[in-house]
């Protein structure tokens, strides 16, 4: 879109960090192992003893990573109806991925770097892969998809004022 190249890319930024996470997930869903012990022993566990339960739980979890990619979007490119709500609906992803990779990924860390010290004991190769994979990919897809909607909301009411001016 030529008139807010800016907010394109930083909302395709967060499409490929949304889509990875997607992928990855739809992968484990078809029978995929590779790097599932990064997420947990549980989703080893999930999948090895349910893997019919964990592929149709997987697909859904795929399925919504794609919508909270697409929405925003396609908000971002055409009129849709409400558009309100489906900028909020992209506002609250972009908060709660940010949140929820910060967080996460800052925990990992401390737990790795024993200041935190879980009772019990930890699964070392997952609390890698939350620290330095997947944690701060949701990180990097809500920075990327808040600072999208961000610059978008920028241009909107530049392009209002302007209208108006006009």
């Amino acid at each position: 879109m030529p008139d807010r190249p800016a907010e394109t890319y930083f909302l395709m930024g967060a499409a490929v960090a949304g889509l990875t996470h997607a992928g990855f997930s739809l992968y484990w869903a078809l029978g995929g192992r590779w790097l599932l012990p990064t997420v947990g022993q549980w989703a080893v566990n999930g999948a090895r003893d349910a893997p019919v339960a964990a592929g149709l739980l997987l697909v859904a979890v795929a399925a919504v990573k794609c919508a909270v990619v697409a929405i925003p979007l396609t908000v971002s490119r055409r009129p849709l109806r409400r558009p309100g709500v489906w900028r909020a609906f992209a506002w609250l992803a972009a908060v709660v991925l940010t949140g929820y990779g910060a967080l996460n990924s800052v925990v990992a860390w401390l737990v790795l770097g024993g200041v935190l010290r879980p009772e019990g004991g930890f699964d070392r190769q997952a609390m890698i892969g939350h620290a330095y994979l997947w944690d701060p990919l949701f990180l990097v897809w809500g920075v990327l998809l808040g600072a999208g909607l961000l610059i978008g909301t920028s241009d909107r009411r530049k392009r209002t004022v302007a209208a108006a001016a006009g």
